[in-house]
C-alpha cells in the first residue's frame, strides 16, 4: 500500500514539474478591453467627393444645368482634381481672385502662369487656355452670323476678339462691300508694345484685291487707354486722304484696349 502512495506522488511530482499543472482562469467579472478602442480614429473625407451630391460641380450641371456654376466650379470641371490642401474648386477659386475674377485676364494667362499654381501641371494648364479660346472662337462665330457693319460696336464686335488679349500692338482692317458688309478681315502688322506699322501701301493692295468699297482701321492699345496718340491721328488722316483718291472710303478707325467692352472710335469722335 505504502508502494501505491509512493508512486502516485511521483507522478504528481512529474505533472508540476512538466508545467501541466491547472492554470487559473480569468476572472469573468472583469471588464474585456475591446481591441478596436486603440486604432485610430478615421477623419471624414474633406474633398468634393464628402460633398452633397448637388454640390458637386458635375452633378450640379447634370441635376441643375450650367448656369447654375459659378466660374469657379466650371474651370473645377476642367482640371478635374486640386492639390493635398484643396480641392479643385478652392484651387479655381485661388486662380480667379488672382485675375481679379476677371475671366479675360485668365485667358491672357499662358501655361508659365498657370503652372506656377500647386496642382496645376502642362497638361491642365494647356486644358484651361483650350477651354477659353473655344469660348473666343464661339464669340466669333457669332459674330460672323452677322455680315453687316451698321456701327462702330458691330466693328468692335467683330474685331475686339482678335486684339483684346494681346500683350503687344496690331493693326488689323476690316475691307466692306458697298452694302456694309464684311469682304474680309486682314491683318497688317504686329509690333512691339507701344507701337506697331501700319503700311498705307500693303492697306489699299489689299483693298484693291479684294474689290473693297470701304475700309475700317483698328489697332490696340495693350496699355488698356483708349486715348488716341498724335501718331494714330496723323495716320488715320493720311490713310483717309489717300483713300479718297483710289475711292475707298476709310469708314472708321477703332482703338481696342484691355476692356472687353470699352473702345474709342474716330468716326463716333467726329474725327473722319
Amino acid at each position: 500500500m505504502s508502494s501505491i502512495i509512493r508512486l502516485l506522488s511521483k507522478v504528481k511530482n512529474r505533472k508540476l514539474d512538466s508545467g501541466l499543472a491547472p492554470q487559473p482562469q480569468p476572472n469573468s467579472l472583469l471588464p474585456m478591453e475591446d481591441p478596436t478602442s486603440t486604432l485610430p480614429e478615421k477623419t471624414p473625407p474633406s474633398g468634393i467627393k464628402s460633398w452633397a451630391e448637388e454640390d458637386r460641380p458635375r452633378e450640379k450641371l447634370l441635376l441643375k444645368g450650367r448656369q447654375s456654376l459659378s466660374d469657379a466650379e466650371l474651370l473645377a470641371i476642367l482640371i478635374g482634381s486640386g492639390n493635398a490642401e484643396e480641392t479643385a474648386v478652392d484651387l479655381c477659386r485661388r486662380i480667379l481672385k488672382d485675375c481679379a475674377n476677371d475671366l479675360h485676364a485668365l485667358g491672357q494667362k499662358e501655361v508659365n502662369d498657370l503652372i506656377a499654381f500647386k496642382g496645376i501641371g502642362e497638361a491642365k494648364a494647356i486644358t484651361i487656355i483650350a477651354a477659353l479660346e473655344l469660348g473666343l472662337r464661339r464669340r466669333l462665330a457669332e459674330v460672323r452670323q452677322r455680315k453687316q457693319i451698321t456701327s462702330s460696336r458691330d466693328a468692335f464686335d467683330e474685331l475686339q476678339p482678335l486684339l483684346g488679349d494681346l500683350d503687344h500692338e496690331q493693326f488689323w482692317i476690316l475691307l466692306l462691300n458697298q452694302a456694309n458688309k464684311i469682304v474680309s478681315r486682314e491683318r497688317i502688322s504686329a509690333g512691339g508694345v507701344t507701337s506697331t506699322v501700319a503700311d498705307s501701301k500693303i492697306i489699299f493692295k489689299k483693298a484693291i484685291n479684294a474689290l473693297a468699297s470701304s475700309i475700317i482701321l483698328c489697332h490696340n492699345h495693350p496699355s488698356g487707354s483708349l486715348k488716341p496718340s498724335t501718331a494714330d491721328r496723323e495716320l488715320t488722316r493720311r490713310l483717309a486722304e489717300s483713300g479718297k483718291l483710289l475711292d475707298i472710303k476709310i469708314i472708321d478707325h477703332l482703338i481696342v484696349g484691355i476692356d472687353p467692352q470699352n473702345y474709342y472710335s474716330f468716326a463716333d469722335e467726329g474725327l473722319l
